[in-house]
């Protein structure tokens, strides 16, 4: 099979926010931005992977949720237990640094793990967790 990841969904409750963390804190490219019905959805991703994106979407737009779900949602988005996302870094050190300088909500500072990796770990403006791999 020939099969590739082109997007993945990360929720997002301030367009705003999320598009000045992913682009202006992580350095992320802005791939498209679409309004309707007064939300956005915000696709994002490294200049030098155009063909892998995080779609930023309101979690509202999701259909066949119930208004209990929504709220749940927006319970665990507040408290930073609904989505995660783990990304990669030749530096993490560095990495941190930059991210750090330029203001992001700090969950762990860099450390080596005891399964074998060493990372870091911030939250964007959601409350979603990014946890940041050093690759060997």
């Amino acid at each position: 099979m020939d099969i590739t990841i082109h997007s993945s969904f990360l929720p997002q409750d301030d367009p705003d926010a999320a598009l000045a963390f992913y682009r202006d804190v992580l350095g992320f490219e802005v791939r498209n931005d679409v309004g309707y019905n007064g939300m956005h959805w915000i696709t994002v991703g490294p200049a030098d992977q155009p063909g892998t994106s995080i779609v930023l979407y309101p979690p509202a737009a999701t259909p066949g949720i119930t208004d209990d779900e929504r709220r749940t949602i927006a319970e665990m988005m507040a408290k930073g237990t609904y989505a995660t996302l783990l990304l990669a870094t030749k530096d993490v050190d560095g990495t941190f640094e930059r991210l750090q300088a330029r203001a992001a909500d700090v969950v762990q500072e860099p450390a080596d793990q005891p399964y074998g990796v060493r990372d870091c770990a911030v939250r964007d403006p959601a409350g979603n967790l990014i946890r940041i791999q050093e690759l060997p």
